[in-house]
């Protein structure tokens, strides 16, 4: 179960640009302008739910497959992944993170590390417009070059104290990178980065379709995302145990 957990919580580096009211005047004049870039506060309000379906790929392991991420707002989120004719689910609903055994095929509740991981990752746009209910925080830290670039550097602060980098371009005010601590597939806990790029237009709002994943250094998976579609009604009950 270690290696499916690994890579599949790494996802929440993509799905949430988060802000907050309670920042400095600098750092607040920055996410504002992230906010308008993905859409714009009005266009993201309506948006209830979104699926992603896509493809990845896992060199260094051999692994490659497709998926489909589900997630509705605020805080549902479920995966569901096909490696080699096996689909792996995990999901969260709210209240409980649990995956599926690949072997067995049976559910089973997260261990709290990959469950507080995946907790995070199920934050949706609510937590975009309305960070202060979620307890998330910012600090400016002001440029780091990447490639002969500069980016705005921004540190977000959760409520359980996990803390991220997003590295962020000035020019369009849409995520770059983003860097923070997960756990490896020995369970170890390493340096991420996270790639986003090929943001594409979808009913106005912003979405990447390209991610890739290095850890201590060394690419460990890249993504790609062939189709989003957002409020396709999804129920509560695709994010629960029992499903």
């Amino acid at each position: 179960m270690k290696k499916t957990y690994s890579f599949l919580v790494l996802f929440f580096f993509f799905l949430g640009l988060m802000t907050s009211p309670g920042l400095a005047q600098k750092s607040q004049k920055i996410l504002n302008k992230m906010i308008k870039a993905q859409g714009g506060k009005k266009v993201l309000e309506k948006i209830n739910d979104t699926t992603l379906t896509g493809t990845f790929e896992m060199p260094a392991m051999g692994i490659d497959g497709t998926i489909t991420i589900y997630q509705k707002e605020p805080n549902k989120l479920r995966w569901d992944a096909e490696i080699w004719g096996t689909m792996m689910t995990q999901a969260f609903d709210g209240e409980t993170a649990w995956a599926t055994d690949p072997q067995t095929g049976s559910t089973q509740e997260m261990p709290e590390k990959m469950a507080e991981d995946f907790k995070r990752g199920a934050l949706g746009r609510d937590s975009l417009l309305n960070p202060k209910k979620f307890g998330i925080t910012y600090a400016q830290k002001g440029k780091e070059k990447i490639e002969d670039k500069d980016y705005l550097v921004l540190e977000q602060t959760f409520a359980d104290g996990y803390k991220a980098t997003l590295y962020v371009d000035p020019k369009t005010y849409l995520v770059h990178k983003s860097k923070g601590m997960s756990l490896n597939q020995a369970g170890v806990e390493v340096e991420t980065e996270t790639y986003v790029s090929d943001y594409r237009e979808i009913d106005g709002v912003m979405v990447a379709h390209s991610m890739k994943v290095y850890q201590d250094g060394e690419e460990f998976m890249t993504m790609v995302i062939d189709e989003v579609i957002f409020n396709s009604g999804l129920e509560d009950s695709q994010f629960s145990m029992s499903e």
